[in-house]
């Protein structure tokens, strides 16, 4: 059981750098939780394989970096589709 774990946390850090993907799309790409994949990516794969988790933790970084913009966008695009 350890062993698919541990090879589920380093699929999901190859998965996120490739595609500079979001704990969210990678969660949803995967059909795990948002939970299970921070917990994978941050804890598991550092132990695993830890050149993979420095690549993760930049992406994972940029993309936090730029949450509240893409929550702005998002929020701006409701409210422009409320009033057609």
């Amino acid at each position: 059981m350890k062993d698919i774990v541990e090879e589920r946390a380093v699929e999901l850090g190859e998965y996120i750098v490739e595609n500079k993907a979001t704990v969210r799309a990678a969660a949803k790409k995967f059909g795990v939780s948002k939970s299970t994949v921070h917990m994978d990516v941050s804890k598991r794969l550092e132990r695993v394989n830890p050149s993979l988790f420095l690549e993760v933790r930049q992406v994972l970084d940029v993309n936090k970096a730029q949450r509240h913009i893409r929550g702005g966008i998002a929020t701006r695009e409701k409210y422009l589709h409320k009033k057609d």
